[in-house]
């Protein structure tokens, strides 16, 4: 489903991870860890395509669903018109889908711009459900969900990978998902010159 190899990546025109491998097979999930910083969203910004890496190879499905820290709703647009949007332009599954896994059938009529900050991040993990990708990349996807919204998104990421989908995702929280890996990004931080301690500190 997912292969790295070798990979660099940059952040303000200075590299922050170098010779990151791993791959991801359909049915797995993988978590990437590390401190703040460090480049982990700057990676999943080029597995999913909208970054080019320093150097290094990526080889994904032709298109992949990203969650990033913007949860890319309409705000005009009701719930379930954000849904049908995304839906169209994946040409993935029924909106009901994503009602269903996030609870949000009586929120269906309501303006996105109207939501509160969780419900809005319950809305655009649901675009997730409609894109039909088999490869789900989510950057922190949980901020903003209260203790049962994070059950119904581990219920969903789990219901994808047993559906032969993958997943590779950033947190800081233990989700208890059982099947996933665990990837430590620490060992890839760059290395500025020997003794540059400004290297050191603008990967702070």
């Amino acid at each position: 489903m997912l292969q790295v190899s070798n990979l660099s990546v940059a952040r303000g025109g200075m590299t922050v991870l170098c010779g990151v491998d791993f791959s991801v097979d359909a049915g797995q999930i993988l978590v990437l860890r590390g401190a703040n910083g460090l480049g982990k969203t700057t990676l999943l910004r080029c597995i999913a395509g909208l970054q080019d890496p320093v150097e290094g190879q990526i080889i994904a499905p032709e298109t992949v669903a990203y969650s990033g820290h913007a949860d890319g709703l309409k705000g005009q647009m009701t719930v379930l018109e954000n849904l049908a949007f995304w839906a169209s332009i994946y040409r993935g599954p029924s909106p009901n889908v994503a009602l269903d896994a996030y609870d949000l059938h009586r929120l269906a009529d309501r303006a996105a711009a109207n939501l509160s900050a969780g419900q809005k991040r319950r809305l655009g993990l649901a675009r997730m459900q409609v894109s039909g990708c088999g490869l789900w990349v989510m950057d922190e996807p949980t901020v903003s969900l209260d203790a049962h919204n994070v059950a119904l998104f581990r219920a969903a990421l789990n219901q994808h990978v047993q559906n032969d989908g993958a997943a590779v995702i950033t947190t800081h929280i233990d989700l208890e998902l059982a099947s996933a890996q665990l990837l430590d990004l620490t060992r890839f931080k760059a290395r500025g010159p020997a003794g540059s301690s400004a290297f050191a500190e603008a990967l702070e």
